[in-house]
């Protein structure tokens, strides 16, 4: 009764092994890196079969890897971004029960960080101000299309995370933007279904938003940018939490997932 599972410990510690240098190749590699076969990491490890469909679940688990069954099977390897991170991490508010409000005062604290970051950028009238500008453009022309224009609004947020200089800080903010702009878009597209969508005023209040804070960053003003960063990310907030405060963050649903995902791919 005991040889059967000894014999899974040792297979599992193998095949963690064989996952563990996996893993790292995948982490260290171009984006264009591609897994031996499964006959090409037997003979290259010397281990077995099992031992490696093992080690390639433990990766698919991760979201690194997914593995192809059948006649043109494989594993198709995923480098890790925003959208896995955010997903991942939004599992964990969800199962915490953590609110949209707490994922809403969370961003609060830290996106308009990013604002102010981009107004302390050498670089900022080349490389950030042109940007934003064409994105606050964009939006002025979608303004009577709710779903389209909180779509093209929410890249403005990413920009401003994007452009920011701390890698650090870019991954853990863009994290949460990505989460934030998945409930968001949901919301959108429920209320337009509705006929509840903001009104085009709305909509022009968060585009004048914008443009004074790309004419803080433009300028330097980093404090300004910061505090007007803050009280709009405040405002357009509070046209989701008056309706849905009490709700859970979702990161589970079908729905969601691909929110984030496809928002994180359009965006980068």
């Amino acid at each position: 009764m005991t040889t059967p599972r000894r014999t899974r410990v040792h297979q599992h510690r193998i095949a963690e092994t064989v996952a563990g240098e996996l893993r790292t190749r995948i982490l260290a590699s171009d984006y264009d890196y591609a897994l031996p076969t499964q006959d090409q990491l037997v003979k290259e490890f010397g281990v077995s079969y099992p031992s490696v469909r093992e080690a390639l679940r433990i990766l698919e688990t991760e979201g690194l890897v997914t593995v192809r069954r059948g006649n043109v099977g494989g594993a198709e390897v995923h480098r890790p971004d925003k959208s896995s991170a955010a997903y991942h991490f939004g599992l964990a508010l969800q199962g915490d029960r953590v609110s949209l409000g707490d994922l809403a005062a969370g961003l609060r604290m830290l996106e308009p960080l990013c604002a102010a970051e981009c107004a302390r950028r050498e670089d900022r009238a080349e490389v950030v101000v042109p940007a934003l500008r064409a994105n606050v453009e964009e939006c002025t022309a979608l303004v009577n299309d709710g779903v389209a224009f909180t779509q093209t609004a929410r890249e403005f947020h990413d920009l401003l995370v994007a452009f920011t200089p701390n890698a650090t800080v870019r991954n853990v903010v863009g994290t949460l933007v990505a989460l934030w702009s998945a409930q968001e878009e949901a919301w959108a597209e429920a209320l337009t279904r509705r006929g509840e969508y903001p009104t085009r005023d709305e909509a022009m209040a968060s585009v004048r938003a914008h443009r004074r804070i790309v004419d803080d960053i433009d300028a330097g003003r980093a404090g300004e940018a910061e505090r007007i960063a803050c009280a709009h990310l405040t405002a357009t907030q509070s046209l989701l939490l008056e309706r849905f405060d009490d709700g859970i963050v979702n990161a589970a649903s079908p729905a969601a997932r691909q929110a984030i995902q496809s928002g994180v791919r359009a965006r980068h």
